[in-house]
C-alpha cells in the first residue's frame, strides 16, 4: 500500500496559521477583537488538520493490519481446503 502524501495537510496547515497569525497582529493592530476571534478559529482549525492528519494514519495502519489478518485467513482456508481435496 502506497503512504500518502502529508504535503497537501502541511500546506492546509500553513495557510491556516499563517492567516491565524495575521488576523491577530490586523486584529490586534486596528483594535479589532473579531478579527482577534477569526485568529482563533484559524488557530484552532489548524490543530486540527493536524490532528485528524495523525487520527487518519493511525487509522490506515489498523486497515492494512485488519487486511494482512484477512489474507493470513484467506490463506489458511484455502490451504484446508486443499488438504481435503475440496477445491471446485
Amino acid at each position: 500500500m502506497r503512504t500518502p502524501s502529508r504535503a497537501l495537510t502541511t500546506v492546509a496547515a500553513g495557510v491556516l496559521t499563517l492567516d491565524a497569525a495575521l488576523l491577530a497582529v490586523a486584529g490586534v493592530a486596528l483594535d479589532r477583537w473579531p478579527l482577534l476571534v477569526g485568529g482563533g478559529v484559524c488557530a484552532v482549525l489548524a490543530l486540527l488538520v493536524a490532528l485528524g492528519w495523525r487520527r487518519y494514519r493511525r487509522m490506515l495502519t489498523e486497515i492494512e493490519s485488519a487486511r494482512r489478518e484477512m489474507r493470513r485467513d484467506v490463506d489458511s482456508i484455502r490451504d484446508l481446503l486443499h488438504r481435503h481435496h475440496l477445491n471446485n
